[in-house]
């Protein structure tokens, strides 16, 4: 198993090439394995398709549980692991630094922080707030003895606020305040995000697999993305096609669904013995 160090030197090298690198969500240790075994160059976690998984809606899974569940992916595989820290898991920058360290501890070479407060009648942080929160965990993050890559995400669209203009001016005051990548989920169009990418001086992540934007991962790179994830897309997946073969044993009584299911020898020969 490669060491902590190696994994995030290895993590930061992959943003700094001159195209896009796809980096899925897996959800369980399982999922984590499988994927590598396809020959993936990194992981990174999704807070939505966790929460799923233990019968839970997305936010709901407390941080004490969530770094259970990251020290788990982060020794699953020998790929770099970044982690979906969601906001920090409270709203002081106190907050925000203890879960950097505390991510770190775990075993993850990188993690995102978002600018979202998880209160539906005021889901965005000020900016002046929402800029000290990412200095904050800049500075957890540089005070670690390894190179960790700090994402900030810009949550305006995710929350009904589909304005680039303050998209903009809030990934580039993250940039200032010492993140690494920048991200704002729910972008769609080239236009928007060319108009991120060629704004900011750092690499940028954008979120496939929305409903509404069929942008290829080489598409992505022409615009000069350099990070591409999914986020809860395919536990979705997943959930989808159980739901479904749910849906027609208890309505139909029949088994047709096991017809496109994956074998009992391929996925065991997908995961170490």
């Amino acid at each position: 198993m490669p060491s902590q160090q190696e994994k995030a030197d290895r993590f930061r090298a992959l943003h700094q090439q001159d195209h896009a690198f796809i980096i899925p969500n897996p959800w369980d240790v399982g999922t984590a394995r499988l994927l590598a075994s396809l020959g993936f160059e990194a992981l990174a976690s999704t807070s939505a398709g966790y929460a799923f998984s233990t019968g839970r809606r997305d936010g709901a899974v407390g941080r004490d549980q969530m770094m259970l569940h990251l020290a788990e992916l982060a020794s699953a595989t020998e790929l770099p692991l970044s982690a979906d820290l969601e906001n920090g898991f409270g709203d002081e920058p106190e907050a925000v630094t203890q879960t950097i360290s505390r991510a770190a501890a775990a075993g993850v070479v990188g993690g995102s922080i978002e600018d979202s407060t998880g209160r539906p009648g005021d889901p965005i942080y000020p900016l002046d707030v929402a800029v000290g929160r990412i200095r904050a965990a800049a500075c957890a993050a540089r005070a670690l003895p390894f190179a960790f890559t700090l994402t900030a995400r810009a949550e305006n669209y995710l929350h009904g606020r589909p304005d680039l203009k303050d998209t903009i001016a809030r990934l580039q005051a993250y940039q200032e305040a010492g993140a690494d990548v920048l991200y704002a989920p729910g972008l769609k169009t080239r236009e928007d995000i060319a108009a991120v990418v060629s704004s900011v001086d750092r690499p940028v992540n954008v979120l496939a697999g929305l409903q509404g934007m069929d942008l290829t991962l080489e598409a992505l790179s022409k615009l000069g993305v350099r990070r591409v994830s999914i986020g809860g897309s395919l536990a979705r997946a997943a959930f989808g096609a159980m739901l479904r073969a749910g849906r027609e044993m208890r309505e139909h009584g029949t088994f047709g669904f096991t017809q496109g299911a994956v074998s009992h020898a391929d996925i065991s020969a997908m995961l170490p013995p």
